[in-house]
């Protein structure tokens, strides 16, 4: 790495530099916290333990492919959900847009953030604020000059105007995904639930849950799709991290989509996310948030 220390634009460069939360952080080993796992959205009460050891195991696969790995520090404003960090912020080439998240308890997480990075030498572009919100797990890099940003629960309409202003005079297009109801608000589905760029011209798909208009846009955008193997929609088939070069981070849960994308080249890297991931919602992708790619 050089001197850079942080930039955005891409979710397929090398990956140098990246936040991750630890469970013990997030508070899942203290009882009080625990114990709103129910109504955080968690499938059942969190096993700190397992949890633990999955996040460092996650952790040491992220350093042996190269990068920079950066703990996110205690703080009482935190929740069980600020294990997935990707949701809270959004780097650009030009600083930090500290997001406005559409579940309430995320958003301390978010100003926990701005001052966290700020700290790293980050600088804050921009603050999304109400009645807009978005976050982190609906906004994909098509390409540096292209954001998709889905419009469903989490990011609202005013949410995406907000990123639209800010980011046109920077050349960037903002277009708006929309996303289907499913199982409704108090279930998690974000843009990157069903869509993961794994290099420039190759995107994992969910395909039946995407809208039209979003399978024709990145058609027409000559993107070549390879869709998860649909019996591993419920455990986070579809979120992947690339790691750049054509090297992806995955659950090992998931075999039969692992398998695929090998067949297609890629160079599966895999963890046991079986709590940590599962249990909160969250895949490879969410566990992260970016700073820095080559």
């Amino acid at each position: 790495m050089g001197s850079q220390t942080f930039n955005g634009h891409s979710m397929v460069g090398t990956l140098e530099r990246v936040l991750v939360c630890s469970p013990h952080t997030a508070g899942w080993n203290d009882p009080t916290m625990a114990a709103r796992w129910k109504e955080l959205g968690f499938l059942h009460p969190p096993d700190f333990t397992q949890a633990q050891a999955q996040h460092e195991a996650a952790c040491h696969q992220l350093e042996a492919a190269g990068a920079e790995v950066i703990h996110l520090t205690p703080s009482p404003d935190l929740s069980l959900d600020a294990a997935f960090p990707h949701d809270a912020s959004f780097p650009t080439d030009h600083g930090l847009i500290v997001l406005n998240p559409g579940k309430a308890n995320r958003r301390a997480e978010a100003a926990r953030h701005r001052d966290f990075c700020q700290g790293l030498g980050i600088p804050v572009l921009r603050e999304i604020t109400a009645p807009a919100t978005a976050e982190g797990g609906d906004l994909v890099w098509l390409d540096s000059r292209t954001l998709l940003v889905g419009r469903g629960y989490r990011t609202n309409a005013a949410g995406i105007e907000q990123l639209r202003g800010l980011l046109a005079p920077t050349g960037v297009e903002v277009i708006a995904a929309p996303l289907v109801h499913y199982e409704g608000a108090g279930f998690c589905l974000h843009l990157m639930s069903l869509m993961s760029m794994l290099d420039e011209e190759t995107v994992l798909v969910d395909l039946p849950l995407l809208a039209v208009e979003t399978v024709e846009l990145l058609h027409s955008r000559g993107l070549r799709l390879v869709e998860i193997d649909r019996e591993e929609r419920l455990t986070q088939a579809c979120n992947v991290l690339s790691l750049g070069r054509r090297r992806l981070l995955a659950i090992e849960q998931n075999q039969r989509t692992n398998r695929r994308l090998q067949q297609f080249g890629f160079d599966v890297r895999t963890f046991p996310g079986g709590e940590l991931c599962l249990n909160g919602g969250g895949g490879p992708t969410c566990l992260t948030r970016p700073l820095l790619r080559d």
